[in-house]
């Protein structure tokens, strides 16, 4: 079992003009390891949920077909397994072993069979902790982790990977793919989305590029293609191996304090932390999964109150709430003043359109509608969002709604953004426009923390880095 027929496949979410993949015919044979390209919003994501059976017709408009085994995959879901982009999405029980086991309970497997089977999967997976250990504890990376062990328990015949290693350290990125390399034998079917091309390419076999405006761009083994086609799709915006990126080094010199941490920290989520955040630098915050990279941008964006220690704001960063520490500050004054973008976008969109999400921190912070107008317009085609204008940002791509986070960080012109992940889901074009964005903002002398696992941005806007240890690490 395992093999993919798609014929004329496309697919429009309800609400939306544009469609999100297009004329697509694609055969995938049993055992085959294809590795799923394009630019971000070409349909990646939305192609993988077709084969897990996860568009209901109700949800939006279908064209062409799309089978597994000659069955539509709707009406057998049993045959596939799959890792979204966000894990949460996945995760439904309160302890680890419980949700790795939920799947195999639903299908029926033998009770007998079930808890060495969740033991084998979260060995293979590299999971460090025992399976007692509750899901609400994990950082993003250990999610990601979990909901594979949870896809590879099942044994299925067609497994679907949708950046499994987008949140995680090298480490825990490197243990992922050595949990797939081990886990595919020869009858499972596997399509993996990774923009960290290089590094999943051991995996494959074959490498399917899809095209933006429809269709398939490109399709045969990953050297035939990339020999063939590698300027134009790097052009295009896909992550060819072999096209570095050239670094953006300041134009301009480090200016005065902004925030200074003393012995910052939450436990047990955060050790106790040492920095100093400046104006015109960017500082990146590295670390592996669990050392509390999360919590200290949090921290320091003023959205939790510290447990140990102090987070000071200099005057120019606080103006008037310059006695006070940023999580005392008012929602709009801190608006103004910190952006941050959460490591899941999904969890800043309060709006019904991608439109009136950029316009609400302008607003809320008493700027007249002409300017708010001028500076949605402007994030909108700086970072490629113009057609996604009036969509709901809940039908984004995963790309797509990572660019929208950062664009509403930046609406308020911030003089000291924080990110988190800010480079999750892009693909090359896009990506070198964030890194251009925010060097541009640093070079103007505004601050930059970026929380991040990608060591490319790292190398190519970085002008500081802080490595966090996980605190356990410590004793």
């Amino acid at each position: 079992m395992g093999t993919v027929r798609l014929r004329g496949f496309g697919w429009r979410h309800a609400g939306r003009r544009a469609w999100a993949v297009r004329g697509v015919d694609l055969d995938v044979e049993r055992g085959e390891r294809v590795l799923l390209l394009g630019a971000s919003g070409a349909g990646k994501s939305t192609l993988l949920a077709a084969l897990a059976g996860l568009l209901p017709t109700d949800s939006g408009e279908q064209e062409g077909t799309v089978e597994i085994d000659g069955v539509d995959p709707r009406k057998d879901r049993e045959r596939v397994g799959i890792v979204f982009q966000d894990p949460q999405t996945q995760l439904v029980m309160a302890r680890c072993g419980d949700d790795v086991a939920f799947g195999l309970e639903n299908r029926g497997v033998p009770a007998g069979e079930i808890w060495p089977r969740v033991d084998a999967a979260l060995r293979r997976v590299g999971f460090p902790y025992h399976r007692d250990r509750p899901t609400a504890a994990l950082s993003g990376g250990e999610q990601q982790r979990l909901a594979l062990a949870g896809a590879l328990a099942l044994h299925p015949g067609l497994l679907l990977l949708d950046e499994p290693t987008a949140n995680l350290d090298p480490v825990g990125a490197e243990l992922v793919r050595d949990a797939v390399a081990l886990a595919v034998d020869a009858d499972t079917t596997l399509v993996l989305v990774e923009h960290r091309v290089a590094e999943a390419l051991r995996l494959v076999d074959r490498v399917v590029v899809l095209a933006p405006g429809g269709g398939v761009r490109a399709d045969g083994p990953p050297g035939e293609v990339f020999a063939a086609h590698g300027d134009e799709l790097a052009a295009e915006g896909v992550w060819v191996p072999g096209h570095p990126v050239a670094p953006r080094r300041a134009r301009t010199p480090v200016g005065d304090r902004l925030l200074t941490a003393d012995r910052l920290g939450l436990p047990p989520r955060l050790a106790t932390t040492e920095l100093t955040v400046r104006a015109g630098e960017a500082l990146a915050v590295l670390g592996p999964n669990g050392a509390g990279k999360s919590t200290l941008a949090l921290l320091l964006g003023g959205l939790l109150r510290p447990g140990t220690g102090r987070l000071t704001a200099t005057a120019e960063l606080a103006g008037a709430d310059a006695a006070t520490a940023p999580h005392r500050w008012r929602a709009p004054a801190l608006a103004g003043r910190i952006g941050s973008v959460f490591q899941d976008p999904e969890h800043q969109f309060v709006t019904g359109t991608v439109s009136e999400e950029l316009a609400l921190g302008p607003r809320r912070t008493g700027q007249p509608e002409h300017a708010v107008r001028t500076t949605v317009d402007g994030l909108l085609h700086r970072l490629r969002l113009t057609r996604l204008a009036g969509a709901n940002p809940y039908t984004l791509s995963g790309g797509e709604a990572r660019r929208l986070s950062v664009a509403t960080a930046l609406a308020t012109a911030p003089r000291l953004l924080v990110c988190d992940e800010p480079t999750f889901g892009q693909d090359r074009r896009t990506w070198l426009e964030l890194v251009d964005l925010f060097a541009d903002l640093r070079d103007a002398g505004h601050g930059v923390v970026t929380v991040t696992h990608d060591a490319d941005f790292v190398a190519a806007l970085a002008d500081r880095t802080l490595v966090l240890e996980r605190a356990d690490a410590r004793r």
